[in-house]
């Protein structure tokens, strides 16, 4: 029989469709796409993109030439524009910001790689840590509340008809209202029991074991009790932190180990499925009488990452429920059992 599941973070809910339920081994990813065209972001096309922001490079390389390993440029059709004031005004009832902020694109490897999971461990710690150095960057302009890292990856997933791996990061200036969910379900766990949610959740997971997928160190990755979508994962550090843009170097290698091993399980269950992930961090703080005053005992950075096995429709937009067609259960076992 179906089952609801509360999350308990946000007090999101979702059905456990079993009756509509498949077998994880029945899920697949193929991901139909268009021709994908000239890439502009391999190593030798640096004029066929914005000059770059930012770049982990070879000792003695210029900017905007060959010779890097990640690569950071100002996105081609930026959701929100660097320049400018916020001018916060109202029109009637109605609030209104400019839109300022800052799009950029992370280039994640030189090579014609379409996938993440596919790069070497060492690169994947070199896109860390250049997310690392945005964070620390942007978070000195005093406009922006907030920073989301994320990956789009394949057609269904918003990743675009070039297959070379890349994420994005949109500064904003207000912060997102799923943020804004779990840092308040968060902060009411906190005033209850004076502990973290995040904390007694892994340590919770970690004992039982049955919706664990990896454990590398100072990192677990789980399928959360209430997801929304078959094989949702979520990487969380053990070791209770807020925020994503202090990771030590040490625990900096482990996450990179922890993606690439995460996304090539995922990879090989599911047929290479299309898939997003976002990185929840806790705001940029401003000093201000009263504000965040527990956010450092509270909250703890996490990466989502989301499938695109199921399609969202009618029921899900009108409730806020989600569907999922397979137990979280069943989808960790399976993803505990893939080999790569």
């Amino acid at each position: 029989m179906p089952e609801l599941r509360k999350d308990p973070i946000t007090g999101r809910w979702v059905i456990i469709a079993t009756e509509r339920a498949k077998r994880p081994d029945q899920f697949t990813g193929h991901d139909e796409s268009p021709h994908e065209g000239k890439c502009p972001f391999c190593e030798g096309s640096e004029y066929d993109t914005p000059h770059e922001v930012y770049a982990v490079r070879t000792a003695h390389t210029q900017p905007n030439t060959a010779g890097w390993q990640v690569r950071v440029v100002p996105s081609l059709k930026p959701m929100l524009s660097i320049e400018g004031a916020l001018d916060r005004h109202g029109k009637g009832i109605f609030d209104v910001v400019n839109g300022v902020g800052a799009h950029e694109v992370i280039i994640e490897t030189p090579q014609h790689v379409a996938n993440m999971a596919d790069l070497p461990v060492e690169q994947i710690n070199n896109v860390i840590n250049v997310y690392m150095h945005r964070f620390t960057d942007l978070e000195k302009d005093e406009r922006f509340k907030y920073l989301l890292v994320f990956k789009n990856y394949g057609w269904a997933a918003g990743g675009g008809r070039i297959k070379h791996a890349r994420s994005q990061l949109i500064a904003t200036p207000v912060n997102p209202k799923r943020v804004k969910e779990e840092l308040a379900g968060a902060k009411k766990y906190f005033d209850y029991h004076e502990r973290c949610i995040f904390c007694d959740l892994i340590k919770q997971e970690v004992d039982f074991k049955e919706r664990v997928v990896a454990e590398i160190d100072g990192f677990v990755a789980i399928v959360p009790f209430a997801s929304r979508f078959p094989f949702e994962i979520w990487i969380l550090p053990k070791d209770h932190n807020c925020d994503f843009s202090t990771i030590t170097a040490g625990h900096q290698k482990e996450l990179a180990e922890m993606l690439k091993l995460v996304l090539l399980k995922l990879k090989k269950a599911a047929n290479d499925p299309p898939y997003n992930y976002i990185i929840h961090t806790a705001p940029f703080r401003r000093p201000k009488l009263g504000y965040w005053k527990t956010i450092h005992e509270d909250f703890h950075w996490h990466i989502e990452i989301i499938p695109r096995l199921t399609r969202v429709a009618g029921f899900e937009w009108g409730t806020g429920f989600y569907i999922c067609p397979l137990p979280p259960e069943s989808a960790a076992k399976f993803l505990r059992e893939v080999q790569v």
